[in-house]
């Protein structure tokens, strides 16, 4: 069997390690005009602040693709025929295949905003190696910059730009930052920390238009406000969307819409052709909404599933408890299951260490735990996950807690020690 995967993110790779492990014979071909070798991307970031060397972020050894022979093709893919089963490459040869899988990941949002148009530097997104090479370049000639988006991303980003002296503000539309995951006692003390490391945190404000100097570089932004806030970068960290702009101008493609349309086994209308990871838009029989996790867990997972489906298991995705970790400067976060999305009024336990940034949320349903937030400490996910599958209570959660935090260095946090408050979700944003 001859497998092309597009995308050498951890969708494409795990992918191209589960069919290596199904098939010793396969000949198993991983394009990406990225990078030559598979990244982590969520660790772009230090490799900005310079703690890790680009060769650092590469997860696995460079000669695990040789043993396991997978081969890498650096370029980017230009167009496919399906009725050939072959996909044309931008140095203009052509690759041949009996299986193909897209695995082409996410890209930034960006929007119309008045200006955009007029500029030729000075804009970064935080996505890509190609944005982390943008952003090298440019810090060295900025002193101050404007990130808008109050995500994941735009925090660091931040703190990366911080760290390289980098007067920025952060401006957040919402009334408290990132409401899509946090209630807003535990968004109100993360923006405190932002502000305490030096962030100029702008909440409810945003940017209406963009000014460039002579050259087309970014020279400042004009808020909502009215106010003008001078820059010389000015990042876009809006959210991203699956990647599908190129595939959208091939003559022949896979049906598309916010993605690339998939059923539950992740293939496409196109036989033998699959989709996983950011860029798939899974369609479920019998659901209005289709479903697209932009998430690297997730993208691991249809990678792994896809693998399999190459040599026709025809097992179907199914979404797991929803889980995400991550730190906002020094404050670790862990999430499992609903909160945010959880039912409105739905009751949660809440405790915050006094003069620390460290908080725990649990959520529950009256009856059984549904969701955690956790902040400032770290927490075995896989714990919690089981007790949310086991419909434990709240009082029980809350009694059996500690089992489920990790020990650090310096012990674990006591908030044990302190009250819990029985609270409603403090939800602000739709």
């Amino acid at each position: 069997m001859n497998i092309v995967i597009i995308g050498n993110g951890v969708a494409g790779i795990t992918c191209a390690q589960v069919a290596r492990q199904r098939d010793a014979d396969a000949r198993i071909t991983v394009v990406s005009g990225e990078t030559d070798y598979f990244f982590s991307r969520t660790a772009l970031m230090y490799s900005y602040m310079d703690l890790m060397s680009r060769r650092d972020l590469e997860p696995m050894e460079r000669s695990v693709y040789r043993k396991q022979r997978i081969d890498l093709v650096r370029d980017w893919v230009v167009d496919m025929d399906a009725s050939a089963s072959t996909v044309k490459l931008g140095s203009g040869s052509t690759l041949p295949y009996d299986k193909l899988v897209f695995a082409v990941g996410a890209s930034p949002n960006m929007f119309p905003w008045k200006g955009a148009d007029q500029i030729k530097d000075g804009k970064v997104h935080f996505v890509s190696m190609q944005d982390l090479d943008d952003c090298e370049r440019l810090t060295k000639t900025s002193k101050q910059a404007v990130v808008v988006g109050g995500g994941l991303i735009g925090i660091e980003l931040v703190e990366c730009l911080l760290h390289h002296g980098v007067k920025t503000t952060f401006l957040i539309r919402e009334p408290y930052y990132w409401p899509m995951a946090l209630g807003r006692e535990e968004a109100d003390y993360v923006t405190e920390h932002m502000r305490h490391h030096g962030v100029d945190v702008r909440l409810e404000e945003e940017m209406t238009q963009i000014q460039v100097d002579a050259a087309g570089r970014v020279s400042g932004v004009v808020t909502n406000t009215g106010e003008t806030l001078p820059c010389q970068m000015l990042g876009i960290a809006a959210g991203v969307k699956p990647n599908v702009e190129r595939i959208k101008a091939f003559a022949d493609a896979p049906e598309l819409g916010r993605g690339i349309k998939v059923g539950p086994t992740l293939e496409t209308n196109l036989p033998g052709v699959f989709a996983c990871g950011d860029c798939a838009e899974i369609h479920y029989p019998g659901q209005e909404r289709p479903l697209t996790e932009l998430i690297w867990y997730s993208a691991k997972r249809q990678g792994a599933l896809v693998g399999g489906n190459l040599f026709g298991d025809a097992a179907e995705y199914a979404p797991p408890l929803f889980f995400n970790s991550s730190k906002f400067f020094e404050v670790e976060y862990t999430t499992v299951g609903s909160v945010m999305d959880a039912p409105d009024n739905a009751p949660t336990l809440y405790r915050k260490l006094p003069g620390k940034y460290m908080s725990q949320r649990i959520v529950h349903d009256g009856e059984r735990v549904i969701g955690f937030n956790m902040l400032g400490s770290r927490w075995n996910h896989e714990i919690l996950e089981r007790w949310i599958h086991e419909r434990r209570s709240a009082e029980w959660v809350e009694k059996n807690l500690r089992s489920a935090q990790y020990d650090v260095e310096f012990g674990r946090a006591p908030l044990h020690k302190h009250d819990v408050q029985a609270m409603p979700l403090n939800k602000e944003w739709p």
